[in-house]
């Protein structure tokens, strides 16, 4: 069933292109909330962003002011003229925000993870229509992002947005949080209403990446980004590598440039219908040559079974992954992007040998006990 959430443009809320959402990871003072929006007011935000509860890895660490910063977030947000946001947890955050009345909500990664606590924020919106957007999961599980996002729809919200920060890895990265852009991808592809922005600031970790990733978002018509913008990122109690000055901020916003899904243009229609039909061409050889591929690997398990042979053989692994991304490299394509083709491939062959295996062992033993039965 596809979730009828409402689009950003029917959210009552002033609607720039891109949506920008911005503000300091963490409220600290009503005077550095404050100098902070005032400093990012000239960037056409379309709403104001703070932490107030801080879900700190370790202990003894800052956790956010708490309740006391909701008058903080609601002065700064009416000095600027804009709709307010903050991060809840629980229900009895749910419940001071709504006391206070904060605009908007959102629900962490860490949060998103745990489906008793999304469950327990859903009762506690329940019978509201304030909009909440849910970030991603810590780890790259689209099923968990939907579940928590129908957990809210269950409760009768309509305003849900989605927010991509990246996932955590356990591999050697430029970022903080790997993107999985194919993750958010495919979240809009099952919930295409949904409002989409992005996070880089949680993304990079580091506020000389944030450019690239924020721009891509929008290559791949996000409808907008979450930025933390600091008055002193130096200074932060909170994520200060990951904080732009208000200066930077705008600097930012100047540079990204919105594109548009399609052209009115007659040159580009034409040109683009023929490009995509050289993919498709393309494609439907790439999936014959993949349907042979399988077919010859469901030989090489057949053969392996009569020799008494492992189906994986790591030594031709390796040699398969040196050659192939060898010469495709030389093709001009990137060796990570290679290393995951060939072990999707490999991992798919891999089944084939072993189906075969299955089905013909299952075979041998159901003549066998048919002969014991003559």
């Amino acid at each position: 069933m596809e979730l009828s959430v409402l689009p950003l443009e029917q959210w009552g809320m002033p609607r720039k292109a891109p949506f920008l959402c911005a503000g300091p990871c963490s409220a600290e003072s009503e005077e550095q909330l404050l100098e902070t929006a005032r400093g990012i007011e000239r960037g056409g935000i379309s709403l104001l962003r703070a932490g107030l509860w801080k879900p700190r890895t370790q202990p003894g660490t800052f956790e956010g002011v708490g309740v006391r910063g909701l008058e903080w977030l609601t002065r700064a947000g009416q000095a600027i003229d804009v709709p307010v946001a903050t991060e809840v947890a629980t229900p009895q955050h749910v419940e001071a925000c709504l006391k206070h009345n904060i605009h908007v909500l959102w629900i962490g990664a860490r949060t998103t993870t745990n489906p008793f606590a999304v469950q327990a924020l859903a009762d506690a919106l329940l019978g509201t229509d304030i909009p909440v957007f849910v970030k991603n999961p810590i780890s790259p599980d689209v099923e968990l992002w939907i579940g928590a996002i129908h957990r809210l729809w269950n409760a009768g919200l309509r305003r849900i947005g989605a927010i991509h920060r990246g996932f955590s890895t356990s591999k050697k990265i430029l970022y903080r949080n790997a993107p999985n852009w194919k993750i958010p991808i495919e979240l809009k592809r099952r919930i295409p209403a949904i409002p989409l922005l992005c996070d880089p600031s949680h993304i990079c970790g580091r506020g000389d990446l944030i450019f690239s990733i924020a721009q891509e978002a929008l290559d791949l018509l996000y409808d907008g980004l979450m930025v933390e913008v600091h008055r002193s990122p130096a200074e932060a109690l909170s994520d200060s590598g990951q904080q732009l000055t208000p200066g930077e901020f705008h600097e930012l916003v100047r540079r990204l440039t919105i594109k548009r899904e399609s052209a009115d243009s007659s040159e580009y229609q034409t040109r683009i219908r023929e490009l995509r039909h050289e993919i498709d061409t393309i494609d439907e050889h790439m999936l014959q040559l993949l349907s042979k591929r399988m077919e010859i690997a469901a030989k090489m398990g057949d053969l392996k079974r009569k020799n008494n042979i492992s189906v994986l053989q790591p030594h031709r692994w390796e040699e398969i992954i040196e050659s192939r991304r060898a010469m495709g490299e030389e093709l001009g394509l990137s060796g990570e992007f290679l290393f995951q083709l060939l072990q999707i491939i490999h991992e798919e062959a891999i089944e084939q040998q072993e189906t075969k295996v299955r089905k013909t062992g299952s075979g041998e033993e159901r003549k066998e006990k048919t002969d014991e039965g003559q």
